[in-house]
């Protein structure tokens, strides 16, 4: 729950009698304030309790479970052949009588050769679930607040389909039956087409099919707006509409109908094309934002200007709060509506209105640097070359690739028998436009990441620049944001440095099924594997290394040591060399990473090297690795293993070494003496290693396991933990508890578990795994 009623209450009343001693010219603007912010807060808080107490109960994870319900999107391709897709639930078969809400709406998957995006769209399922669930990182993208934001109060995989009679689908279930039919259509005519998932995407608001390449080239010109259903789309439309009934009404006899009427006519047929458009498009939360802003804008135009641009914005900022209240979990919701207020920043104070390149190009200056600082506070750096690719993009798709795709989809509709050549048009201006978007995607630019008080700075010199048009402000403006770039980039080649950090720190990044830890003193890094990466284009350098490490200001990777080259540990190298300094690199298995990672950007991999040492900071690395000769081909028992001693403190990274290779480290190296000694759990948590001879010769005080939470592998084991627990360890789950950082202060060390630092839709650290 977001508040306690009696606390909110509480304070709410607290509030007012501090207002009522405000002096009484100025109390009722106050109290018309407080008592909205009041009330918002209320409306929020009742809808985020509701949710929040709409959970699967924790006995009910891991068990099969019958659910009834419908499809509430367009089921998707997934990984290793899977197909995604919602499932909003009308009955639960298995839980009727559970004491507290179930969930409404579930995120499944389903895996195996039955698995098709043919689903019937009422069923009845089998489902394996799981409580909602992501990892948790001081900075990067957090899944278990999209699924929260997005009513997904658990998810799973599908074990069982049975179709159910269609007569039970109410008026909801009726509108995603409808789209389904709608992108089944569109696939069927066009979906020959070399840029369908584009198509798909600007039509009818479905990404499913996108590819991770297209992904990365729209995130790297920052034009990932162009592919959701915003207000350029619904926009364009609403323009579209009301220029095609301006057109009708200007051929009608002037007395027939009074300005005001056909304002009135205009008005009505531009919202009902754009609900119209919005419902095909999915009526998804950006969609819904769009829309509302649409109708603002027209109710403006109808009544003729009367009312001003800040009060409109205001407006649909209150109107999507009322309908919405999970909208500012959104980061579309920041970015839409910080947009709209600086195009009106910059353009309602201009006394005659620019020409459309002026604009054009004002508009894109002016939201690049107003965004930036919104940008700054979510932990995500702007495209350093967005500004030119929207310069170029937005135009074309406005005036060239929507006109083209609608007309197109009218003339299908109306002579089905066009679909070849619909199709060709629509690749021709999708091609001209992705030929760009790929140029520009390929220049060298660098990654803009700042703290949020630089960022300020620097859109308030552009933004100023932009609204008082003096030479000398501009010229200081630019100077000064040139001067930055080149003492922050390394531009005329400057050292690369890293903060200094006085006392050592021992990072477990929350990466799910794999492994990525970093250590740090003064201003050296090492950082122990990098992660996951999937086919699908996921990979933890992207969403968990890089914006975590900008969190920490690193900018430099002194050392880079790959434990071996299984995926789980060494996923986003490419990411990771375009966007890091990195000095030494050094691995178990440098040939694999070489041939495997041929596109990366590593040119060599030194090898591990037992016995190999080294200094980060204050603080003594030693290399070990078992000999081939003894281990074999298995690349688990290849890993090497990294040992760090500070002062009375040890620390072990052991990768993913069976039993036979820790037997191996105990005879050759063991765990030097130490007062406090932390251990990573050797595999995650497997019971193919971390023996008890193992246990007994670490004898660890703290003991970290990095595995996913409820993975089909099962990490840790009961037996390990049961073991380690025998033995008088702390144990941490980064599962459970997150990100870990370990503070080295003497021989001890301040921990911190970022899961319990997270706000309240995110589940609080739990212990339950650890129990006897």
């Amino acid at each position: 729950m977001l508040l306690p009623w009696p606390e909110l209450i509480s304070g709410f009343s607290v509030l007012i009698a501090f207002v009522l001693l405000i002096p009484r010219r100025s109390r009722l603007i106050s109290v018309v304030i407080l008592c909205c912010f009041g009330c918002g807060l209320m409306w929020a808080n009742w809808h985020a309790d509701n949710r929040t107490l709409a959970a699967l109960p924790a006995n009910a994870e891991g068990s099969d479970l019958v659910v009834e319900g419908y499809l509430c999107d367009i089921p998707s391709p997934g990984l290793f052949n899977s197909v995604r897709f919602s499932f909003c639930v009308s009955r639960w078969v298995s839980l009727p009588s559970a004491a507290d809400p179930l969930p409404d709406k579930l995120r499944l998957a389903w895996y195996g050769k039955q698995a098709t995006r043919d689903l019937p769209h009422t069923q009845r399922l089998t489902v394996r679930l799981k409580r909602a669930h992501g990892s948790v990182n001081p900075a990067g993208f957090r899944y278990e607040t999209w699924l929260y934001r997005h009513g997904f109060r658990a998810t799973g995989t599908v074990r069982e389909v049975t179709s159910l009679n269609a007569e039970s689908c109410h008026i909801r279930c009726q509108y995603h039956r409808w789209r389904n039919v709608v992108a089944a259509e569109l696939e069927t005519r066009l979906g020959h087409t070399a840029y369908y998932p584009l198509i798909e995407a600007l039509l009818i608001g479905q990404r499913g099919q996108m590819t991770p390449a297209q992904w990365r080239v729209l995130q790297d010109t920052g034009t990932i707006h162009l592919v959701a259903i915003s207000g350029l789309h619904i926009g364009l439309i609403a323009i579209g509409l009301g220029l095609l009934a301006r057109w009708f009404l200007l051929r009608l006899p002037q007395h027939w109908l009074a300005p005001s009427r056909r304002r009135a006519i205009a008005f009505s047929l531009v919202i009902a094309g754009s609900i119209t458009y919005a419902l095909a498009a999915g009526f998804t939360v950006p969609t819904r934002r769009a829309l509302m802003m649409v109708i603002i804008a027209g109710w403006l135009v109808f009544r003729a200007g009367r009312t001003g641009p800040w009060a409109a914005w205001l407006l649909a900022v209150f109107v999507v709060l009322l309908f919405d209240p999970f909208a500012p979990l959104d980061r579309g919701f920041w970015l839409s509506f910080g947009a709209v207020m600086i195009l009106i920043l910059v353009f309602s104070a201009r006394l005659s209105p620019p020409s459309s390149v002026t604009a054009l190009v004002l508009a894109q200056c002016g939201v690049f640097a107003g965004l930036w600082p919104i940008l700054a506070l979510m932990d995500q750096p702007p495209a350093a070359m967005g500004w030119l690719a929207n310069l170029v993009a937005i135009p074309w798709v406005s005036l060239v690739v929507m006109p083209v795709l609608m007309t197109g989809a009218l003339l299908i509709v109306l002579v089905p028998a066009t679909s070849s050549f619909v199709g060709q048009a629509c690749d021709l201006v999708l091609g001209i436009l992705w030929w760009f978007l790929e140029l520009i995607a390929s220049l060298p630019a660098p990654t803009l990441m700042s703290s949020f008080g630089i960022a300020l700075v620097i859109a308030t010199l552009m933004l100023a620049a932009l609204l008082f048009p003096i030479p000398r402000l501009r010229l200081l403006a630019g100077t000064l944001v040139a001067v930055w770039l080149s003492t922050s980039f390394g531009f005329g080649g400057k050292e690369v440095n890293n903060p200094w950090v006085e006392k050592p720190e021992l990072w477990v990044w929350d990466v799910g099924q794999g492994l990525s830890v970093l250590f740090r003193h003064q201003d050296q890094v090492l950082l122990y594997d990098t992660g996951p990466e999937t086919p699908s284009g996921y990979s933890a350098v992207n969403s968990v290394v890089l914006p975590n490490l900008a969190y920490l200001g690193v900018r430099k990777i002194n050392t880079l040591v790959l434990s071996h080259g299984d995926a789980d540990h060494a996923g986003g190298l490419e990411e990771l060399f375009e966007e890091m300094a990195v000095g030494q690199v050094l691995s178990g298995q440098p040939e694999r990473l070489l041939a495997d990672m041929s596109g990366a950007g590593l040119s060599s991999i030194g090898p591990c090297g037992s016995g190999r040492s080294f200094l980060v900071g204050g603080a003594r690395v030693r290399l070990w690795q078992a000999s081939p000769v003894l281990v074999g081909a298995d690349s688990n028992d290849a890993s090497c293993l990294v040992g760090i001693r500070y002062g009375d403190t040890a620390i072990l990274l052991p990768g993913d070494i069976s039993r036979e290779v820790e037997q191996l480290y105990i005879e050759q190296v063991g765990f030097p003496a130490a007062q406090y000694r932390i251990l990573i759990a050797s595999h995650h948590g497997s019971n193919t290693s971390s023996g008890q001879r193992w246990i007994d010769a670490m004898a660890a005080d703290d003991v970290i396991y990095s595995a996913g939470y409820r993975h089909r592998y099962g990490h840790p084991h009961q037996d390990v933990v049961g073991r380690f627990r025998a033995a008088g360890a702390r144990q941490f789950n980064t599962a459970y508890s997150g990100a870990l950082s370990f503070t080295l202060e003497g021989a001890e060390a301040r921990v911190e578990e970022w899961r319990s630092k997270a706000p309240f839709w995110i589940r609080r650290v739990e212990d339950h795994w650890n129990a006897p």
